[in-house]
């Protein structure tokens, strides 16, 4: 009977340290699919950050049919990434979405229109065609017309909105004298269909003092009254800087561990070491919001006149407390 209770002590034992000793389990969802936009977090993973963080990572790759807020919202995700623009929005409209950290210091956005349409300058968009992303990418745009004073229903003195697809082929088909590009990716689509650079006119966000910030990392609110989450999430966030500063470092071997980690088979090495190349650029040095860029950001999504983006100041939409912690 002793032997029994010895043995079954000893099993209890057993039990409770392998608990103790279980990696707190992450599940991030990425706003996009697997490509090098989000190599920090997959380097972090591939080179055991996490692991030596006692993180068990999952990252769920996003796609068109993919909407962040909505997924943890549901309980899909832990932590989320999205662009600011579509955060606040969706902070407005009853997800509690709050900015733990901000990986991304500057815009990536672009609008690239070709040469020979004769637009030279923003004054040169009424009564054009322009390519614009939906599901919460429009919101930049948007703000940017708003702030030129341009309507966007159409008509001689407005411009008309085309929905465009995660895709420049309205350029390349010339149903939209411009479209809407990343720096990292969709601009290079372009050059690699045989339209030269000398060919395109392109304003970045950045340059017209419209920039608004992009990938930034977003958990639920109430999470955030659990120090034991806090903890968690300021060990995740350290972790994935270090991939992403890893990454910066060897791009050419980041862009094979997304590879690597891309089941849809869909991408090749030189667009992904292009890509990486380019994201890193508009990296900061740390993870830590900036809060004047948050104004700015906040400042631009208000200047919608009639029709903003936010119609109010938004209250603890962003915390230090994670990156705090690190």
């Amino acid at each position: 009977m002793n032997k029994f209770i010895s043995t079954a002590m000893g099993l209890s034992f057993g039990l409770a340290s392998f608990s103790a000793m279980a990696a707190d389990e992450v599940t991030l969802q990425l706003k996009w699919v697997t490509q090098a936009q989000f190599a920090g977090y997959y380097v972090a993973l591939d080179k055991g950050f996490y692991e030596e963080a006692d993180l068990d990572v999952t990252i769920n790759p996003g796609g068109p049919d993919v909407a962040p807020p909505q997924v943890i919202a549901g309980g899909g995700a832990d932590v989320i990434i999205d662009w600011m623009p579509s955060a606040l929005a969706s902070r407005e409209k009853g997800v509690p979405l709050v900015n733990i950290a901000q990986p991304f210091a500057k815009s990536g956005m672009m609008l690239t229109c070709l040469k020979e349409t004769g637009i030279e300058s923003p004054d040169d968009f009424p009564g054009r065609t322009l390519g614009v992303w939906f599901f919460g990418n429009e919101y930049p745009f948007l703000s940017w017309m708003s702030k030129l004073g341009i309507p966007t229903d159409g008509g001689e003195n407005g411009v008309t909105v085309l929905k465009q697809g995660f895709n420049v082929d309205p350029l390349i088909q010339k149903q939209a004298d411009c479209v809407s590009t990343m720096t990292y990716n969709e601009y290079w689509q372009v050059i690699d269909a045989g339209i030269p650079a000398d060919d395109l006119k392109v304003f970045k966000y950045e340059d017209q003092g419209v920039a608004t910030l992009e990938d930034g990392l977003y958990v639920l609110e109430d999470n955030l009254s659990d120090p034991a989450f806090v903890d968690k999430m300021s060990r995740f966030v350290a972790a994935s800087m270090k991939g992403w500063n890893w990454a910066k470092e060897n791009p050419e071997d980041a862009a094979m561990i997304v590879l690597d980690n891309d089941m849809t088979g869909a991408q090749t090495e030189k667009h992904q070491v292009r890509m990486m190349t380019e994201i890193a650029k508009l990296l900061g040095d740390s993870a830590v919001l900036d809060e004047a860029a948050y104004q700015r950001t906040v400042d631009s999504l208000l200047s919608g006149g009639s029709d903003p983006v936010i119609t109010k100041e938004p209250e603890g939409a962003w915390t230090h407390a994670v990156t705090d912690k690190m």
